[in-house]
């Protein structure tokens, strides 16, 4: 009788799982039939996701562009502010959290508390001012205010990789100033190769949203040639002309593309380092 309740409550927790992952995935399975549905099809049937007719010429169409800009010049900004970006983030953000972790400075806790708190400023709060200051060194219109901010760190980012920090023994600081290792030795010898799971992490939430940020390109870019992949998917669509929506929900689809490659190749160091970032401090 035991073995049979386990059986039964194995499968409901299986089709429970099963449902829900349905229920979670069916927004992008109804955009990816969407890209292979004629345009006229698409709100008609919208609640069939077969398509009665292949039409792969959604993609061709899509990758096109408007006002013939091609896509591929959107995806190719965007990878050049997502790159950039993330290695500003990456190097900043470990510079910084070394010194938070492992070396005492007059004020440290102060300083720390600062960066902390900018954690709780609404994004919305920065617009305004920051707007005024990229305008008057004449940034607008440019990658400069989406790619150098990033070279001053995040706080969020910082915080994760002290907590990492934290944990790891001191002794391996000590041992290595007694074979004459200096402070940027220390870093790049003995933390950085314990560091690689939590620099992950950063590099991926980081790149997810780059990648997908859509109001600071609205913001400071004027040209369509250099509109991010987010920011040209907006444009795609007219409200003064007839959009073809099967080439949106074609490109849209190939926007996710880049996402779902960094998801899947490094889910695992994804995990390891939430995991131990949050067992360690």
């Amino acid at each position: 009788m035991t073995k049979q309740r386990q059986t039964l409550q194995a499968i409901l927790l299986h089709a429970f799982t099963i449902g829900f992952a349905l229920v979670m995935m069916y927004p992008l399975l109804w955009m990816v039939s969407s890209s292979l549905k004629d345009t006229s099809e698409i709100f008609v049937h919208a609640h069939q996701l077969l398509p009665s007719t292949l039409k792969l010429d959604n993609y061709t169409n899509g990758f096109k562009g408007f006002a013939g800009i091609s896509f591929a010049v959107f995806f190719k900004n965007s990878f050049i502010v997502t790159i950039l970006s993330v290695f500003g983030t990456i190097i900043s953000s470990i510079l910084t959290a070394y010194g938070f972790a492992r070396i005492r400075f007059r004020g440290a806790a102060i300083w720390f508390a600062c960066m902390m708190t900018t954690m709780m400023l609404p994004s919305e709060v920065l617009t305004i001012p920051q707007y005024i200051l990229f305008q008057k060194l004449g940034w607008i219109n440019t990658f400069k205010p989406l790619i150098i901010p990033s070279f001053f760190g995040g706080a969020f980012f910082i915080f994760l990789l002290i907590q990492f920090l934290r944990g790891i023994p001191k002794e391996l600081d000590e041992s290595a100033k007694i074979d004459g290792c200096g402070l940027f030795a220390i870093l790049a010898r003995i933390l950085l190769p314990l560091l690689i799971s939590p620099i992950i992490t950063v590099a991926i939430f980081k790149f997810y949203w780059t990648w997908d940020d859509f109001f600071s390109p609205l913001l400071y870019l004027n040209s369509p040639k250099l509109a991010t992949v987010a920011l040209a998917l907006k444009n795609f669509s007219d409200p003064t002309m007839q959009t073809d929506w099967g080439a949106l929900f074609a490109m849209s689809v190939l926007s996710l593309v880049p996402v779902v490659l960094v998801f899947a190749g490094f889910q695992k160091y994804l995990v390891d380092g939430i995991s131990t970032t949050g067992l360690k401090g």
